[in-house]
């Protein structure tokens, strides 16, 4: 006997973003006589140029909070009415309960489904796909998803591979019920034989092993540079166009790009590769904001709608790809733009 239910699905978009950079802005030349290098040297092998940097007192869960609220406020409805929550995160210093559920109890709705995703820089568009199905299939009306990150409290100060490029914030988009698809088919996979290339080591773990040990420390990102530089430069490409594909449109008919922002060479790299002509505007948040991994996203779309409003609306690109070696990526309407 089969089950006893009406099965229907309605469409579902992007109603709204918001977004939170902590207050303390870090140039280069607060970094690089630690880590001996050059702000020339940073700028032209990343494109950074500042980051933002949280306090010390400034938890994830505060900025979650912060960005959560404006993207409410945009979408114009209340916390009690939003079903779910999805938190992207590698950086809640807490394996349980979730970052979602701490986040809800701040929020005013401790009674809404609430988890967190760990796929690192592409957990944001994870979330995307998730909310996308949970709204279609009217298993929730509106979804909260939320990429941030204190990358800050992982990152060792002394390491020249990565002392410069991580940053902290945190985004969020409200997802809604629409009359048009406004969330294109996710390409999405991962490359885990090569899961090493990024790293957060925990080195508890290692103290837990053997006691003796009294030079444990708190964990740290570590990766191979050039590994996840040539990986994301050859194989992020094609899951873009095929993103493209996927939603029916071309490159020629997209508006936006809105890649992570971990390489300003590696966004320029698969511009080109995917033959984006001159009229898609490309998100550039990397220089001033650093790589702020789940965060990264809805950070650099918010920064994106802000400079350009006409692309309120508009189609746009997403592709996360990171630690794991895990990849996600579809194409979205941006947001409305509305009076909040």
């Amino acid at each position: 006997m089969s089950l006893q239910f009406e099965s229907s699905v309605q469409n579902s978009r992007i109603l709204s973003v918001g977004a939170y950079r902590p207050a303390r802005v870090v140039p280069n030349s607060e970094i690089v006589d630690r880590i001996e290098s050059t702000d020339e040297w940073i700028r032209q092998r990343t494109g950074i140029e500042t980051r933002h940097i949280a306090g010390p007192d400034e938890s994830l869960i505060d900025m979650a909070e912060a960005a959560a609220n404006i993207a409410l406020k945009r979408a114009g409805i209340t916390m009690e009415q939003v079903s779910a929550v999805i938190f992207a995160t590698i950086t809640y210093p807490y394996q349980a309960p979730s970052a979602a559920t701490e986040l809800i109890v701040r929020l005013g709705n401790p009674k809404a489904a609430a988890f967190d995703i760990s796929a690192a820089c592409a957990g944001f568009c994870y979330g995307i796909a998730l909310a996308n199905d949970l709204v279609k299939n009217k298993t929730a009306k509106y979804v909260l998803v939320i990429g941030g990150e204190k990358l800050s409290d992982f990152t060792n100060p002394d390491d020249r591979a990565t002392a410069f490029i991580f940053a902290d914030g945190a985004g969020a988009v409200v997802i809604g019920p629409s009359e048009g698809a406004g969330i294109g088919p996710t390409v999405w996979g991962s490359a885990a034989d090569s899961r090493d290339a990024i790293q957060m080591q925990p080195s508890w773990i290692e103290f837990k092993g053997n006691q003796s040990r009294v030079d444990a420390t708190w964990p740290d990102i570590s990766q191979q540079g050039q590994t996840v530089f040539r990986w994301a430069v050859y194989e992020m490409a094609p899951v873009g166009l095929k993103a493209i594909a996927a939603a029916g449109l071309t490159p020629e008919t997209l508006a936006a790009f809105i890649p992570h922002q971990a390489n300003e060479r590696i966004i320029d790299s698969l511009a080109r590769s995917m033959k984006l002509p001159d009229s898609v505007v490309i998100a550039r948040d990397i220089k001033t904001t650093g790589n702020t991994s789940a965060a990264s996203i809805p950070l650099a779309m918010d920064a994106l709608l802000a400079s350009n409003p006409e692309l309120h609306g508009k189609t746009a690109l997403l592709i996360g790809f990171g630690a794991g070696l895990v990849y996600a990526g579809q194409v979205v309407e941006l947001p409305p733009l509305t009076s909040q």
